[in-house]
């Protein structure tokens, strides 16, 4: 797929993001319906009606493209396809669901194991990251879209890393130390990947975990503004696993964190 068609499908639907952004805040103020899954994690009336909104204009915009999204898929069917869409409506469910803003929406274009394209929405911090190929990665804040790129925001000598857990595991922080991290910040969903690919924050380490959806979208944003994205041991961090189970995860912003 060409950059051109991957830039058109990417543009055609950040409306969209946007609209379901304010639908998800809406039905937070309305009170929202909860339910348990199978694996003991929580789903709200707000992460169905935003993935039927995604769903919908995705398919709309490629038909032919099968779409594996959290909320549908089924799990005892191995995936694979060469090309498909992966959607985690929202990610940072527990977050939504106490009022937090970190939750984001999500959606990504994996094509021969690499997320090429990918939109995070985050709709209570009035962002928007969308990409679609290498150095093409924006952040629209503001009404104003700006190319993101990894530049580091921290002071020199200042690294910080991000974390989904308060207290780190002791791979994890023998992994950061490694890369002279002082400072830890606790914060939850895909977001990490463009607080990484803005250069807000430098280092994100974690052991297996999650699925595929929760991270393509994020992974496509964070990469194509530069970071470098393996698994703990420098292997590639690659999609289209027949169980979307994820490896390990280490994201830098740059080869020198203190660049």
């Amino acid at each position: 797929m060409k950059t051109s068609e991957l830039k058109t499908i990417s543009e055609s639907l950040i409306n969209t993001f946007n609209d379901a952004g304010k639908i998800s805040i809406d039905l937070y103020k309305k009170g929202l319906k909860i339910e348990i899954k199978k694996d003991k994690s929580p789903v709200s009336n707000g992460d169905l009606e935003v993935n039927e909104i995604i769903t919908a204009k995705i398919k709309s915009l490629t038909p032919n493209i099968p779409i594996i999204s959290e909320e549908t898929v089924d799990l005892n069917v191995k995936n694979t396809a060469k090309i498909f869409w992966l959607i985690d409506p929202i990610d940072g469910t527990k977050e939504y669901i106490a009022g937090k803003d970190e939750y984001t929406l999500n959606a990504a274009l994996v094509i021969d194991t690499v997320p090429v394209l990918g939109l995070v929405g985050v709709p209570k911090k009035n962002r928007l990251f969308y990409t679609f190929g290498p150095g093409e990665s924006y952040l629209i804040e503001l009404g104003k879209t700006k190319r993101i790129n990894c530049s580091k925001q921290q002071p020199n000598g200042k690294i910080v890393a991000l974390s989904s857990v308060l207290k780190p595991s002791d791979i994890i922080l023998n992994k950061l130390k490694e890369y002279h991290v002082n400072s830890i910040v606790k914060m939850a969903s895909s977001y990490k990947f463009c607080v990484i690919a803005t250069g807000e924050y430098d280092i994100y380490a974690a052991r297996e975990r999650a699925n595929e959806w929760d991270y393509a979208a994020g992974h496509a944003v964070a990469q194509n503004a530069g970071a470098i994205i393996k698994t703990l041991d420098e292997k590639p961090f690659l999609y289209g696993k027949e169980d979307y189970k994820n490896p390990s995860l280490l994201i830098r912003r740059s080869k020198n964190l203190d660049d």
